[in-house]
């Protein structure tokens, strides 16, 4: 075993003993609680949808594309008594209302990331990422180094993996201006979301409400604007948004732990592999026994374990 190894799995069991246990939710987010919560910053960007639950120091949830913040509900519901939890949408999805003409692509992301904690009040934060939101919370980690306390990464995108070959068929339909009609057929016939997108990153897309299906359709097709937001959300995952960031990776101080679905087929362990090794202070790849893209929102309590034994380790 490798000494790196060794102290990897030592820390993960004194982090084992120390961490509090999760408590039960309070009350809980479904579609209906988190539209009644949902809040609005009106940035230079625009007005940037959020939803924020707890106090303490902050916690910014970073999202997958199609989806919203809703995504990260269940997390958030357990780590409310110990942070002061912001789940946002990114522009270009979600219920963010911004101008025509704004980038939705990676780098005005993280610039509007910035401002929004900026408008919130929060000086730093500890990230948690999905998906193109690790994408994001890569980028926001080497521009803004001191306003990240700690990085928690679920499946995403990694330098010489990104965009992953499995999505580039989206692109490719969102260059041709067809992927937000073919999105849309899912809010008129959900089991054909739970049959092709939900079969992709789910465990258990059975799991996936009609309900949640609509939160998280409806503002991507809303209209003309929205629609095109949408196609050009996924046009600017290319040309590759994380080009030459390893290298700013390997300076990094920042403690980052990687929770990883092992069936996931659209980022696949070698990814997670690849930001151990990127991440000076990583402590280590937690595997998800059959975990596809999106398992954070059918296993929060994995979520909210991680993170709770990070954050206890940095305070």
């Amino acid at each position: 075993m490798e000494r790196r190894q060794f102290i990897q799995l030592g820390a993960a069991a004194l982090l084992g003993a120390c961490a509090p246990s999760i408590p039960r939710p309070a009350t809980p987010l479904d579609a209906a609680a988190f539209r009644a919560e949902r809040r609005f910053a009106d940035l230079q960007y625009g007005k940037i949808a959020y939803v924020e639950r707890g106090s303490g120091p902050a916690a910014v949830f970073l999202h997958g594309a199609p989806l919203n913040g809703f995504q990260w509900r269940g997390a958030i519901e357990r780590l409310a008594g110990l942070r002061r939890c912001i789940a946002l949408d990114f522009m270009g999805l979600g219920y963010s209302e911004v101008p025509a003409a704004q980038s939705v692509a990676p780098a005005a992301q993280v610039a509007m990331v910035a401002a929004l904690m900026d408008a919130l009040g929060i000086a730093d934060a500890d990230l948690v990422a999905s998906d193109s939101g690790g994408a994001v919370a890569q980028l926001f980690a080497v521009a803004h180094p001191d306003r990240v306390r700690t990085l928690l990464l679920t499946d995403c995108d990694v330098e010489p993996d990104s965009p992953p070959a499995k999505v580039k068929p989206a692109i490719e339909m969102a260059r041709a201006g067809t992927l937000a009609d073919a999105t849309a057929k899912w809010l008129t016939d959900p089991q054909l979301a739970r049959s092709t997108f939900g079969a992709a990153v789910y465990r258990d897309p059975s799991q996936l409400a009609d309900a949640t299906i609509a939160y998280y359709v409806t503002p991507l097709v809303s209209s003309p604007v929205r629609r095109a937001q949408y196609h050009a959300f996924h046009v600017g995952l290319e040309p590759n948004p994380l080009a030459g960031v390893t290298a700013a990776l390997a300076r990094s101080t920042i403690p980052v732990r990687i929770v990883w679905g092992d069936a996931d087929d659209i980022f696949v362990l070698a990814d997670a592999e690849y930001l151990d090794r990127s991440f000076p202070r990583s402590r280590g790849i937690r595997r998800v026994p059959g975990g596809k893209l999106f398992f954070p929102e059918e296993f929060p309590d994995v979520i909210a374990e991680e993170a709770r034994r990070l954050w206890a380790a940095n305070r």
